[in-house]
This record gives C-alpha cells, structure tokens and sequence, in this order.
C-alpha cells in the first residue's frame, strides 16, 4: 500500500497538488517543509525560521508513524551561504545523534529562506486508520 499524507494535523494545508508525505515500501518521503507556522506566520530571525521548518517536518514524520530519529536523508535548500553556519547549529540540536545523510545546497526559491525535505523509516504497523489526513492507495501492479 501507498499511503499520502494531504496535510499533518498542526499544519498548513499544502499550497499545491501534492501531498505532505508519500508512505511506499517502509519509508516516508516528505515534500520540502518551509519556515511558515499553521497560521502562516513566518518568525523573523533565521535560526528560529530553521526551527519552524524542521517543527513542521517533525510533524509530518510523526503523522506519517515515523520520527526524527528515523531520518536516512535530508536534503536542505538555504538561499545564501552565509546561512549554513546558523542551519548547522539549529539542525545538529534538533537532530542531536542521528545524523542522517544529508545534502545541502543554495539555490533561490521564491520568497522563503529555506526549505528542508527528507526520507525516513516508518513504523509499518502504523495504520491508515491511526493517522489524521492519510488516503490509502493500492501501489501500481507492474507487468513485466
């Protein structure tokens, strides 16, 4: 089973047609998290814009029967250079010993800061049923 997750309970609603997180074979895959809360405030220091945006990816692991803890790769998008010593210091406390791989690069993206998207382990008992905002699909039969 495929299972999508539209929106994570505590989040915005995505702004496009896309899903939050995609659960496919034991691994959650999360679209990029941005540095917006729920009601769309976006805190004005950088380092606390790190801390949204890695909050709003805890929650769609977390909704998804995963966790921080359980992250394999990160990839992270910051708009100017000068940005990767603070995005260090907030991400190596928020993910303390897991230390999961990770890409980091600049690049302009639209009006936000930062972006950050990852693929985690899920716990594959956690059911559809259990999590709020989470469609089952059947996954494509494949013909050889």
């Amino acid at each position: 089973m495929i299972r999508r997750i539209e929106t994570a309970p505590g989040l915005a609603p995505s702004i496009g047609p896309y899903s939050q997180a995609v659960v496919a074979n034991g691994f959650v895959f999360t679209t990029g998290q941005v540095p917006f809360a729920a009601d769309g405030v976006k805190p004005e220091a950088f380092e606390d814009q790190v801390r949204t945006c890695l909050s709003n990816l805890k929650s769609v692991l977390e909704t998804a029967g995963s966790g921080i803890d359980r992250v394999v790769k990160v990839n992270a998008y910051l708009t100017a250079p000068e940005q990767r010593e603070p995005f260090n210091r907030v991400y190596a406390d928020f993910f303390a010993e897991a230390k999961p791989a990770r890409t980091t690069v600049c690049v302009s993206i639209w009006d936000i800061s930062l972006e950050v998207e990852c693929v985690a382990v899920v716990d594959e008992a956690a059911s559809a049923d259990e999590t709020a905002g989470v469609a089952d699909v059947a996954a494509p039969e494949v013909v050889a």
